[in-house]
């Protein structure tokens, strides 16, 4: 079965940024094969948000690492943009993790225009899109400070910077947010939200956080215990901008109960 994300009024006219068909991914694990994905069908129009839940050890971070070209599939094939991507392209997609992973002796702007300077970018055209991304994330004037002198969200707002420095159409997240304190994680999702209607990315993101999937998304999709497989697709058809007192309504609360009660029944 075909799992299409739910479309955003913001592109009538989206093109498919991701295209997964027939996935799988079986480990050489002690005792033999282990089957952590089966049979994966999805496509994502460019332009969504698209959040994926399931229980722990769903294969939900080694779809995420297939899709960024960091691991290879067993089986089926995966497309970015209309092309395979079998080995890490930060051109076609950015990903953010769930560790900021900043270089403690590089400041927060160094650290930002690394992948620049992997590429070999002119110092002035790295440094200047480094601060640029940094006053997309919230952090102008903090371009200057080491790692250690910054926050765990801001630390976070760093990373997300670093994902998009190189521009790609396609950011991949995987629960960016989940050790922060829940003040500061409610806080960077809205600010995520932000940073997504002004760039017009096509996010995937990965939680394990119900209420931050259905704040966040514009389609969760559902995946079952291992062999990880999608168990459904659920459009979240709450206005946009979102806002914090929608968490309270019984529409959110529906929706969040919904996929409760289908990751609960497959633990």
């Amino acid at each position: 079965m075909q799992h299409v994300a739910q479309l955003n009024p913001r592109h009538e006219q989206a093109t498919t940024a991701v295209e997964v068909r027939g996935l799988g991914h079986v480990y050489a694990g002690r005792d033999g094969a282990v089957p952590a994905l089966s049979n994966i069908d999805l496509t994502v129009p460019a332009g969504r948000f698209v959040v994926i839940v399931g229980p722990s050890g769903c294969g939900k971070t080694s779809l995420l690492m297939m899709l960024a070209g960091l691991r290879t599939a067993t089986s089926g094939t995966i497309l970015c943009e209309g092309r395979p991507i079998a080995t890490p392209d930060p051109s076609r997609v950015g990903v953010v993790f769930q560790e900021a992973s900043l270089f403690p002796w590089l400041t927060a702007v160094e650290n930002v225009e690394f992948p620049l300077v992997l590429k070999q970018a002119p110092r002035d055209e790295r440094r200047a899109r480094a601060e640029a991304m940094l006053n997309l994330v919230g952090l102008a004037g903090f371009g200057g400070r080491y790692p250690h002198e910054l926050s765990g969200g801001m630390k976070q707002r760093v990373s997300i910077a670093r994902g998009l420095v190189q521009d790609p159409p396609v950011l991949l997240m995987d629960e960016p947010f989940a050790a922060l304190d829940e003040q500061t994680r409610m806080t960077m999702g809205h600010e995520l939200l932000r940073i997504w209607e002004q760039t017009s990315k096509t996010v995937v993101f990965i939680t394990h956080s119900l209420t931050e999937a259905v704040y966040l998304a514009d389609e969760v999709i559902v995946m079952s215990a291992r062999p990880g497989r999608i168990l459904d697709r659920v459009p979240i058809d709450l206005p946009r901008p979102r806002t914090y007192q929608m968490m309270a309504t019984d529409v959110f609360g529906a929706l969040r109960e919904r996929i409760w009660h289908q990751i609960r029944d497959v633990q």
